[in-house]
């Protein structure tokens, strides 16, 4: 985002804005914050606006600043509007949530992990068991069963 358009989003002035950025310079590394090229202000569709109002002023088109999703963050903890002040700590409440959620995630995890191997030893116990009654069913079945115990002579009762 372009810093005039960021000023108003957090209610300051763009001179403020700009102010906080220089006194703060080591927070906003350039992947952060960087200046606007002049061939690329067709690209980004900067309106003639923010074009007209730098050229009022005096400074050229390369002194506006764009800023990435890391540098909007880091200027809600720059500025000190109520509006900054409300982001700021809306992004730390968020990141907060998102650690819970990734707590929650690496349980369910761990309990589908300990679920996975808990079913694979009871399918390895089930394919033991199907392979027990398979042999059972394959083995020849054994000729006439043997009588236990002494003959008995018959007529001699």
């Amino acid at each position: 985002m372009i810093d005039s358009a960021l000023a108003a989003l957090y209610e300051v002035e763009t001179k403020a804005l700009n102010q906080a950025v220089r006194r703060n310079s080591e927070r906003f590394p350039e992947d952060f914050i960087f200046p606007v090229v002049e061939t690329r202000v067709r690209k980004l569709e900067i309106t003639n606006c923010d074009l007209q109002s730098c050229r009022q002023n005096g400074l050229a088109v390369s002194a506006l600043r764009l800023h990435t999703e890391h540098g909007i963050a880091m200027l809600s903890s720059v500025l000190r509007s109520p509006r900054a002040v409300a982001a700021n700590i809306a992004i730390v409440r968020t990141f907060i949530k998102l650690r819970e959620l990734l707590a929650t995630h690496e349980e369910i995890g761990h309990r589908l992990n300990q679920l996975e191997w808990r079913e694979t030893e009871r399918d390895g116990k089930v394919e033991y068991v199907l392979d027990q009654i398979q042999r059972l069913i394959r083995e020849p079945e054994p000729g006439p069963k043997r009588r236990i115990g002494f003959a008995a002579d018959r007529a001699s009762h």
